[in-house]
């Protein structure tokens, strides 16, 4: 059987992914595979309409992130096996080491952390989550409280464990994410230091933490501020990402000191941002 090839290229894959997915599948699309600039998702040739993507990309406009699409003709194949050989194993800061369970052990590493991708997204692959582990390399987690929002894959909370964090609060509103972050805290065998919940800012345990990660996207980080410091510590470390330079980094600064809270550094690549703030 012959397939078509649907390439997305998309501006914000962090908010792009998982919306590009779900109107693909609904679409026709039975396979998907994730990269650094958007997905390739794939349909029977029988099944595809060119008109259709015509219909997706005017639909894509009403969200805050670009689409452009483009189609191959492919022979059938193994996905999944197509997905393994693509996806690759991530090391950052020549300390911690992200794989999936195809991938050999690294033994030269401080960290080695198993996940198991699938959908979620937090592989490590994309700047903004690297910079946030790289971020906590250099923090000190050791018997701190932590609350990580949009955990993905669960990779920070994961990371934050293993640094030496006593407990964690991971939240995903997709649930998919959520059972896929379960899966991931019981490969680390780290089931009683991380508590996953399926829920969005509301589902935040009412009390105080040392350090707030929150990798999503500005108009989610803009709207939750209030609810990521109002539980988070005196001199407690929040930790943002998921969006650009500009416009994006001065309008979350300025956002954050409506409640005490100030830059202290911030780490940049491809234009994507991670900042360190702290509360005063």
């Amino acid at each position: 059987m012959q397939y078509i090839e649907v390439v997305c290229k998309i501006s914000n894959p962090i908010v792009g992914n998982e919306i590009m997915i779900a109107i693909l599948g609904d679409m026709g699309c039975d396979s998907f595979v994730e990269n650094s600039d958007g997905i390739l998702a794939y349909i029977p040739k029988q099944n595809f309409e060119k008109e259709q993507l015509e219909e997706v990309l005017e639909y894509a406009q009403n969200f805050d992130f670009e689409v452009d699409i483009s189609f191959n003709e492919v022979e059938e194949q193994d996905w999944n096996a197509k997905w393994e050989s693509e996806y690759q194993p991530v090391l950052i800061d020549d300390r911690c080491y992200v794989r999936a369970p195809f991938h050999d052990k690294k033994d030269d590493v401080d960290y080695d952390i198993l996940i198991e991708p699938k959908m979620s997204f937090g592989t490590a692959h994309h700047p903004t989550t690297s910079q946030i582990i790289s971020y906590l390399l250099e923090e000190d987690c050791q018997g701190k409280t932590c609350l990580d929002m949009g955990t993905g894959t669960g990779v920070l909370a994961i990371l934050a464990a293993k640094r030496g964090a006593k407990s964690i609060l991971a939240i995903d509103n997709d649930e998919w994410a959520y059972r896929n972050c379960l899966e991931n805290v019981e490969k680390n065998h780290l089931n009683n230091i991380i508590n996953v919940v399926l829920g969005d800012a509301n589902s935040i345990k009412r009390m105080e933490y040392d350090i707030v990660i929150a990798n999503i996207n500005r108009n989610i980080l803009l709207r939750d501020m209030q609810y990521y410091v109002q539980y988070l510590k005196k001199d407690g470390i929040l930790y943002l990402s998921g969006f650009y330079k500009e416009p994006d980094l001065q309008m979350l600064v300025a956002k954050a000191q409506q409640f005490n809270v100030f830059l202290d550094t911030y780490k940049e690549k491809d234009n994507w941002v991670a900042a360190r703030l702290q509360k005063k």
